[in-house]
């Protein structure tokens, strides 16, 4: 339910989740009013006015989304002073995830590729410079134990041992019994396997405890686009 976990090795800094909850309602919405109008169609027909408008209205909320989403994670980096931004990037994600019919039509409709997009030249304006890595395991590895990380694909690494797991969704415990926030979890991998210094003083200043926000307030039904600022 979360489109972006934003973490940093800034002593104090409070993980940042970006709610993704919006996009999905407005892929249900247009996947089952989609489907709708496709069975009124009459004939040979595949497509229609009605069809191209609501298509491009559903686009026109995503980008929107995607846009303040992008706009508040790179104003938070400049107002932090923070210089980096590592984006985790699987490029096979669409093929390696099973969640389910439902779950996996709102996830492929969601354009990771166009959110990174935004948030690289974003950043960059603001000379901010991005890297993007590859994030293999780094849902697997434990953060706070400091797990090794390797890389899919490569010798050994499918017997790599961990020393915790993800027991739900939105929950990562450790071997120790500690619980941490999932997203959270990856995302300081994804951090210090594209830095690996980026932890060198340790983790003690490392916050666990995330706050989630709403870039915008997004209006689902209809074939219009609205929105209201929530920042």
């Amino acid at each position: 339910n979360n489109l972006v976990a934003l973490t940093s090795n800034q002593p104090g800094f409070v993980p940042l989740l970006i709610n993704g909850r919006p996009l999905k309602s407005i892929n249900q919405f247009y996947n089952k009013r989609k489907a709708q109008l496709q069975s009124q169609l009459k004939g040979n027909r595949s497509s229609s006015s009605r069809l191209g408008r609501l298509t491009r209205c559903r686009h026109q909320k995503v980008d929107n989304y995607l846009h303040h989403a992008s706009r508040q994670i790179v104003n938070l980096l400049a107002s932090q002073k923070i210089g980096t931004l590592v984006i985790g990037k699987n490029v096979q994600w669409k093929n390696e995830i099973n969640l389910g019919k439902k779950t996996n039509q709102n996830f492929v409709s969601i354009p990771h590729a166009r959110l990174i997009e935004m948030l690289k030249y974003k950043a960059e304006l603001m000379g901010i410079k991005v890297i993007e890595q590859e994030e293999s395991y780094t849902s697997k590895s434990n953060f706070l134990n400091l797990d090794p990380i390797p890389v899919y694909g490569n010798i050994g690494a499918q017997d790599a041992k961990f020393s915790g797991k993800r027991i739900k969704r939105g929950l990562y415990k450790t071997s120790d019994g500690r619980l941490i926030n999932a997203d959270v979890n990856g995302s300081y991998n994804i951090l210090r396997k594209a830095i690996p210094n980026a932890f060198g003083d340790g983790i003690e200043s490392c916050v666990a405890q995330p706050r989630r926000v709403n870039p915008l307030e997004v209006k689902v039904k209809g074939e219009g686009i609205e929105a209201s600022h929530v920042m």
